[in-house]
């Protein structure tokens, strides 16, 4: 009986821990109420989402978002195209911790290499045979070709790509556990970010030449007007 006595206050902690969702499984904050329209004008306002639409002036159509439906155009050098329906296109979705990526890939088209800072990434292949990996942080390459009705999951904040290897066009819905998941393209981010980073730190870490890191500035420049 004493060593349950003296367990007791354990257990309950050990449980009460357990019940506890660590906050890095968490995405977005919980709603406090049954939906909050943004009201994207009041930008001004310092809070972590957007200020609440007034519930009197919410209609049907403020649940409703259409921008998925259309197919993105491909004619870039990267041959792909992300519609994002988060909360900035979508001002439904505010403080629900949810939103999705429509991707259209033509033959060959790659979504080049990013990462979500703020969001775990569910894909789903609609049309084509799409590779799709990620890199651990451990360097560790995980990939697979998927086909229609296919799913793969990339972990939060993972660098990760799509690339269609198929003939035909190929087609994505991305679902994230964020309103507003983010996106940082690795190589803008290395190589056209405003103001630029020190051409001294892009050849150190890549061990190239200067000129090298000129032609990938120019060539994205030119990818990106």
């Amino acid at each position: 009986m004493k060593l349950q006595i003296q367990t007791k206050p354990l257990v309950l902690f050990i449980l009460f821990m357990a019940l506890q969702a660590p906050p890095a499984l968490y995405a977005d904050p919980d709603p406090l109420q049954d939906f909050c329209i943004a009201d994207l004008a009041m930008t001004s306002t310092p809070i972590n989402g957007f200020p609440c639409k007034p519930a009197s002036n919410v209609t049907a159509s403020d649940f409703i978002f259409n921008g998925l439906a259309e197919e993105g155009n491909t004619t870039n050098p990267f041959g792909s195209n992300v519609t994002a329906a988060n909360v900035l296109a979508f001002p439904g979705l505010n403080t629900l911790g949810v939103s999705m990526n429509r991707i259209d890939l033509a033959p060959g088209g790659l979504n080049t290499p990013h990462h979500h800072p703020r969001a775990t990434e569910l894909d789903i292949v609609v049309k084509g045979e799409v590779l799709i990996g990620f890199i651990s942080s451990g360097n560790v390459y995980f990939s697979r070709v998927l086909r229609e009705g296919q799913m793969f999951v990339i972990p939060k904040g993972m660098i990760h790509f799509e690339m269609n290897v198929g003939k035909e066009k190929g087609l994505i819905f991305a679902a994230f556990n964020s309103q507003l998941p983010g996106t940082v393209s690795t190589t803008m981010a290395l190589f056209a970010a405003k103001p630029a980073l020190p051409n001294e730190v892009l050849t150190k870490a890549l061990q190239v030449d200067e000129s090298v890191v000129e032609l990938i500035k120019s060539k994205l420049t030119a990818a990106s007007s």
